[in-house]
């Protein structure tokens, strides 16, 4: 009788791990896919300021005078923030600052054009270039939007991977933490503005 109250007490022992490794196992593919979606939406809202920087070039390319050497500038970053792939599986922190740089060139690019637009009235006034700086802020604002709830996605899945039970499963399935942007360096002190 206590042979079989004993396997009866291992069997429901067993069931209970069984049960409770499959359940976390399915959260963290579910957790791991809303990673992945939340990166895809992230590249989306790079890719459609990628999308519209060429019309953008094109429209002030019309203007004679205006400098080639910005466009030419813009044009390079863009190709290579376009030229960066990466797998949000297996997203390292140093490939997400690769990522995150070739993004920023892409972004100072973008402001040196806009600043140097200025010197040109009839170009500020195009229509065509108004709105598609008004495009481009917009998806400026997406891209902020997107990164932080990547942030917010990746960091609800880091805390399952890390707490326990969770971190013994995860380590025992192959799932580990995933990268998060960061701020860049130098993002806490305030821009300078300087008129003169």
């Amino acid at each position: 009788m206590r042979p079989l109250i004993t396997a009866l007490i291992l069997i429901a022992f067993g069931l209970i791990v069984f049960v409770s490794g499959c359940s976390t196992y399915n959260g963290f593919v579910d957790m791991e896919e809303d990673v992945e979606n939340a990166w895809g939406k992230v590249q989306s809202a790079y890719q459609r300021r990628s999308d519209l920087i060429p019309n953008l070039v094109n429209t002030v390319k019309g203007y004679a005078n205006f400098e080639q050497e910005t466009l030419t500038k813009v044009i390079e970053a863009r190709a290579k923030a376009t030229s960066i792939n990466i797998d949000p599986a297996n997203a390292t922190p140093e490939q997400l600052k690769a990522f995150q740089d070739a993004q920023a060139g892409v972004s100072q690019s973008l402001g040196r054009l806009l600043v140097t637009v200025e010197q040109y009235p009839e170009l500020k006034a195009n229509q065509n270039f108004l709105e598609l700086q008004a495009q481009l802020e917009g998806t400026e604002n997406r891209i902020k939007v997107e990164r932080d709830n990547y942030n917010n996605v990746v960091t609800n899945y880091n805390k399952k991977v890390r707490r326990f039970p969770g971190n013994l499963y995860a380590g025992m399935f192959g799932f580990s933490q995933k990268a998060q942007f960061q701020a860049e360096e130098g993002a806490q002190n305030a821009p300078e503005v300087n008129f003169e």
